[in-house]
């Protein structure tokens, strides 16, 4: 029987919302091929390399964090090739991925995706509506972040639910140049992280692109932003992130879904009655089985939590068969 990664950092009662902490290019290997239905990824942006940016009206220096320095583009191009390699291989084969980026990244990442004979379906712009002053005045704003929709071959045949986003966009065809927002006060509640994503990015990413049920994967999941969304629309998410700050944070947001009127009221509009032909589709049960039907874990990460919703320092229970 197939054997995947062990205990989750937190998962779930239900066994559809799983965060690990751990580095992704270590988890992806042990994912079995052609598992996921569409991952969504914001990789580092190799951006902190001293320079300063507007954070609240302040010039603030440019640290996220060691996993966003940059060794070279020779270097961070052979890191996107691999992490984009091992997701090219859990996809389904009529599965996708989305790949947010700046112009630091984003041309490394489609000339990776057209290395590993992936086809690109569209790129998508997000307007960011509000965005932070160029406080330098020697360049233009930088107003909008690039979004790679790619499928594993040429021969995919990708799922898009294109009457959900004509009815989103007041029943015209949904283009590909997004106004959002950007994460709003009460998304940041429990702390931010600094290329964190709106939820009303993510909620119209998931649902036009997978189905209720259907497992979604973040490799780089930071605050957890997607697996949010996933849980709003009642899809299975599997985030993959190193930090426990921000694993702190996801799991505080999910953990206070039902509590949060901001949230919920947000979401009622990606909540209307869905496409003739996709009403006959259900989200998996409370019994329904996890993310991966049937495969077991070991017990290789020692510092990782239980299968009752408790992070690694909460409890050591016997492991269980997971997803």
């Amino acid at each position: 029987m197939l054997r995947l990664i062990g205990f989750p950092w937190y998962m779930s009662d239900k066994r559809d919302f799983m965060l690990y902490r751990q580095n992704s290019l270590e988890v992806l290997p042990t994912i079995p091929d052609c598992t996921v239905d569409m991952i969504f990824a914001d990789p580092p942006y190799f951006l902190s390399n001293g320079g300063s940016t507007c954070q609240s009206g302040k010039r603030v220096a440019v640290h996220k964090g060691e996993w966003d320095q940059s060794s070279g583009a020779t270097e961070n191009h052979e890191f996107n090739l691999n992490w984009l390699r091992e997701c090219k291989r859990i996809l389904k084969p009529d599965g996708t991925m989305f790949v947010s980026g700046t112009h630091h990244v984003i041309f490394s990442i489609g000339f990776a995706m057209q290395q590993l004979d992936m086809k690109i379906l569209n790129d998508i712009t997000w307007f960011k509506v509000n965005p932070p002053p160029n406080l330098a005045c020697r360049y233009f704003t930088h107003a909008t972040e690039s979004i790679i929709w790619a499928a594993p071959s040429p021969q995919s045949r990708h799922y898009f639910d294109y009457h959900a986003m004509k009815e989103e966009n007041g029943g015209k065809q949904m283009q590909s140049i997004w106004s959002i927002q950007s994460p709003r006060k009460h998304e940041k509640r429990f702390g931010r992280h600094p290329t964190q994503k709106p939820l009303e990015l993510l909620m119209r990413i998931v649902r036009a692109s997978t189905r209720p049920g259907d497992l979604v994967l973040d490799p780089f999941s930071g605050s957890g932003t997607t697996g949010i969304a996933c849980a709003l629309l009642d899809r299975r998410f599997m985030g993959i992130e190193l930090d426990p700050e921000y694993l702190g944070i996801a799991k505080q947001r999910y953990l206070t879904l039902d509590e949060e009127l901001h949230v919920e009221e947000r979401a009622k509009s990606f909540r209307k009655p869905a496409p003739l032909a996709a009403r006959t589709l259900k989200a998996p049960s409370p019994e329904a089985p996890g993310l991966f039907d049937g495969i077991k874990t070991p017990g290789l990460f020692p510092d990782a939590g239980g299968p009752d919703g408790k992070s690694d320092d909460d409890d050591k229970s016997p492991q269980p068969t997971l997803f």
